[in-house]
């Protein structure tokens, strides 16, 4: 019944003679792990270091020091350990009724018969006192140890109770850029920070009477009594992360729901903790953050986008702009092409920018529904301008990763472009350098089939994800963006021209076209011209136009077309 589960339970078998022991672990060790007591003193000790573990005692009465009367009393009157269901063992029939009065589950006779009734019994007392819910979960990761997501929250839910007179702290712990350490040192070197930050947290879940999980890949959980000094904490658990990765520095994170709201679920605290977690993601000078009411306020608001999403697709609230690129390589300026930039239109709230909801949509999945639309979009007013003008304008759409998981995602974004009677070259694909790095053999695969049919792919952000140059020289690409940051403090000679030189030098070894965005002056114009960037994005020329003032420029860039032309059939 417990084994077609496959979840490994552990039973504490307290008993004093060598063969009852052994002959109790031969009836349970093919299916629960065991520990043992030789008597009541030692059984309570092992209870204080096991107890998050420990799913049944199998309790000897008779025992030297403390006997089993004694331990049932001790468990009784003890919020945590009453909780863990016990078998009674013993030859002592006229025991039955004083030990089903201090709270044992079931009684066995010695000497012990009938293995599989015993083993029929012990399975039946953890699933009635647990729960199916428990019951059903797996209940260990295999890397680390700790408890897995879901049974980590329904064994906080289950050990409230114990808590029910005290605060409580929910944190969520992860790690900045993981992805980084299976790239640069190693998925072995990973998961060895995996492990050591595990044994950290454990160690401080048994000292400070918690409970410790894994939350998924690099998130970890923690259920402790508040009033811990977290910064200390943080200290504690990485000590020696750098000794594992030959010195390396290793960036924790930590968001802190604290003396959390008991009304509400135990899913609920962690997404609370969570939020806070996610608030300083990318900062490296701040490494906790507590939840306040500013993150219950932007909560609510995420909440609401969330809810309003489907609605806003439906009825078109979504605008795109149109941000033009102009190839500043030949005789004059001319126009490329253009980045599509959603902006939302929110009947309430008014225009909201991308900031204010794609990263939200990005965190649950919704970004796939929104960059859909937006390819439908784009295609749509790419096919009006070449038949309205006859003029044909490239534009750059976002690709997310979530984008990257979705199947047949080159049937998809390839449906879309022929149902709008344009070709796949008149998308640019922009997939963000960071994504690459994070699942590159994934994304290289998606992207070599987006390629074949015909799309142009831009990694985006150039500069900012932290690839390897091997990686880079083996990445299917046919543009780069410099990222703005590196633009807007760039002066002849200074550091950050250089790099943007060098990044140069990467994108001709690799024959890719390099577009730099965020170009707001002449002197970034002219720095980055000269250095061989072969198209420019920014302020300098536009900001971000609604269709109609993106017309205007298709109408002047064909005036100058013609004036060539005509210039030249004179000449």
């Amino acid at each position: 019944m417990v084994n077609q589960f496959n979840v490994r339970r552990t039973i504490l078998i307290a008993e004093d003679e060598p063969i009852n022991r052994k002959m109790l672990e031969n009836i349970v060790k093919d299916s629960y792990d065991v520990i043992f007591a030789g008597d009541g003193v030692e059984l309570i000790e092992k209870l204080k270091e096991s107890s998050d573990v420990v799913s049944l005692v199998l309790l000897d009465l008779m025992m030297p020091d403390m006997d089993g009367y004694e331990v049932l009393e001790f468990m009784q009157n003890d919020k945590l350990f009453k909780l863990i269901p016990v078998i009674v063992c013993t030859s002592e029939i006229e025991s039955e009724i004083k030990c089903f009065k201090l709270g044992a589950v079931d009684f066995i006779s010695k000497p012990f018969s009938h293995p599989m009734v015993i083993r029929a019994r012990i399975d039946r007392a953890i699933e009635l006192r647990e729960g199916r819910g428990l019951i059903h979960a797996t209940q260990n990761d295999t890397l680390t140890g700790l408890l897995t997501h879901d049974f980590f929250m329904e064994y906080s839910h289950f050990r409230d109770l114990h808590y029910s007179n005290s605060g409580m702290d929910a944190i969520v712990l992860n790690i900045n850029r993981f992805h980084l350490i299976n790239e640069l040192q190693g998925r072995r070197s990973g998961d060895d920070v995996l492990i050591k930050i595990a044994d950290s947290i454990k160690q401080i879940s048994r000292e400070k009477g918690g409970i410790a999980g894994r939350g998924g890949a690099d998130e970890f959980l923690l259920y402790i009594p508040t009033g811990s000094d977290y910064e200390e904490l943080l200290r504690e658990i990485g000590k020696g992360l750098e000794d594992l990765l030959n010195n390396s520095r290793v960036y924790l994170r930590m968001g802190i729901y604290k003396n959390v709201n008991m009304e509400i679920t135990v899913e609920h605290r962690f997404d609370k903790a969570r939020v806070a977690c996610n608030s300083i993601r990318g900062n490296y000078n701040i490494h906790c953050a507590i939840y306040d009411e500013d993150m219950h306020d932007k909560e609510k608001l995420d909440e609401r986008l969330i809810n309003d999403m489907q609605r806003g697709i439906r009825d078109h609230e979504f605008k795109v702009y149109y941000q033009p690129k102009y190839s500043v390589q030949g005789d004059r300026d001319s126009l490329y092409g253009a980045e599509a930039l959603v902006r939302w239109e929110h009947p309430d709230l008014g225009l909201l920018r991308p900031d204010g909801f794609i990263p939200l949509f990005e965190d649950n999945g919704l970004i796939h529904k929104l960059d859909h639309y937006v390819w439908d979009e784009v295609s749509k007013q790419v096919g009006e301008w070449m038949v309205k003008y006859d003029f044909k304008v490239p534009v750059s759409v976002n690709v997310s990763r979530v984008d990257i998981g979705a199947p047949d995602l080159g049937e998809e974004i390839f449906t879309v472009v022929q149902n709008n009677w344009i070709s796949p070259g008149m998308l640019n694909l922009e997939i963000t350098e960071s994504a690459y790095t994070e699942n590159s053999d994934q994304i290289i695969k998606v992207v070599n089939g987006l390629r074949e049919r015909g799309f142009a792919i831009e990694m985006d952000d150039f500069g900012t994800g932290y690839s390897s140059l091997n990686m880079i020289t083996s990445l299917p690409i046919d543009i780069l963006k410099l990222d703005m940051q590196f633009v807007k403090n760039i002066h002849e000679g200074n550091k950050d021209m250089k790099m943007v030189e060098l990044m140069m030098d990467i994108a001709k070894s690799l024959k890719v076209k390099v577009v730099a965005e965020g170009v707001e002056t002449e002197e970034q114009y002219d720095l980055l011209k000269k250095a061989g960037c072969d198209v420019i994005q920014g302020f300098y020329f536009s900001m971000p136009c609604v269709v109609s003032e993106f017309e205007k420029l298709i109408v002047k860039e064909n005036e100058e077309l013609e004036a060539e032309v005509n210039a030249a059939l004179e000449a």
